[in-house]
């Protein structure tokens, strides 16, 4: 199954907590990265930090959806992340966007994730990996992208 999973960081070393993240998702077992997008920077929506270095990786994962969300969890803790409050500044974020084309909502995992359609720094990194997806339930990328253009996002050159 493809799978997208979204990552940032805003606090300690952004760039190499997000970096050693991919490096993780890769070593689960059942999945690849089979595409990593540039880093991006970008201010934080709905929250106050530092700004946030984000990516979008696509998986290749034998794993089910709810699985898969286990093993970014513990990613998460393994890179120390911890959740005092919502929206809470973050040393690291990993986000199931997407698994396949399954639309679902429960208490544990909502797909497409909650919001991706509205969040230019999903929006971008995921569209220069996936530039013809289409999103579940929601159409294709372009016009949500249009839609968040007027959000600061920027490639990172080392990315």
């Amino acid at each position: 199954m493809r799978a997208y999973v979204g990552l940032g960081a805003n606090l300690g070393d952004a760039r190499a907590a997000v970096r050693a993240a991919i490096e993780a998702l890769d070593r689960i077992e059942g999945t690849r990265v089979v595409a990593r997008s540039s880093l991006w920077r970008s201010a934080p929506v709905d929250a106050q930090g530092p700004d946030f270095v984000n990516a979008v990786v696509a998986l290749q994962t034998r794993l089910d959806a709810e699985t898969l969300l286990e093993r970014l969890q513990t990613i998460e803790e393994v890179q120390g992340r911890q959740r005092p409050y919502r929206n809470a500044p973050r040393t690291l974020d990993l986000d199931l966007l997407l698994w396949g084309d399954r639309v679902a909502s429960s208490p544990a995992l909502t797909l497409p994730h909650p919001r991706l359609q509205l969040r230019r720094f999903v929006l971008e990194p995921l569209a220069e990996i996936a530039p013809d997806l289409v999103l579940p339930g929601l159409g294709p990328l372009a016009p949500w992208r249009a839609a968040a253009a007027s959000q600061r996002v920027e490639r990172l050159a080392d990315g």
